[in-house]
């Protein structure tokens, strides 16, 4: 059945996977805004994505030799690191939860998210018309 998707449709479910987890984060971050001593969390896995594909910053293949070849992925090798914030505000009295930077990080997963099910979706069309092209 992998033969039927491209072949990075695993990568983009394991980034959505990632991106759901982030979302869910920043809820509970929403939700212990007025919790006194909460910490915010955030989830980074952009990095270790990077990483894992073998990608420099500019998202550039990295070879060491010209003939050398990139190793495929694996989108298990991919993992995503909870960070909490240990910084203390300045503010005495307040916890560490910015709500403007909360709904910004929320604001941008939602866009990356949908542009990821975009992509997903034009996987489906792609079979779909294969399908009814084939029916013909």
């Amino acid at each position: 059945m992998k033969s039927l998707f491209s072949q990075h449709i695993d990568l983009t479910a394991r980034v959505m996977d990632f991106q759901l987890q982030r979302q869910n984060i920043v809820s509970a971050n929403l939700a212990n805004i007025n919790t006194p001593g909460y910490k915010a969390r955030h989830l980074e896995f952009e990095k270790d994505l990077q990483a894992a594909l073998d990608l420099s910053e500019t998202g550039a293949v990295a070879r060491t030799h010209p003939r050398h070849l990139p190793a495929a992925f694996s989108p298990d090798s991919a993992e995503a690191g909870l960070r909490k914030e240990l910084a203390p505000r300045v503010i005495q009295g307040l916890d560490n939860v910015d709500l403007d930077k909360e709904m910004a990080a929320m604001a941008k997963n939602n866009l990356l998210y949908s542009a990821l099910t975009t992509v997903i979706q034009k996987d489906f069309n792609g079979l779909k018309q294969l399908i009814q092209d084939g029916g013909k």
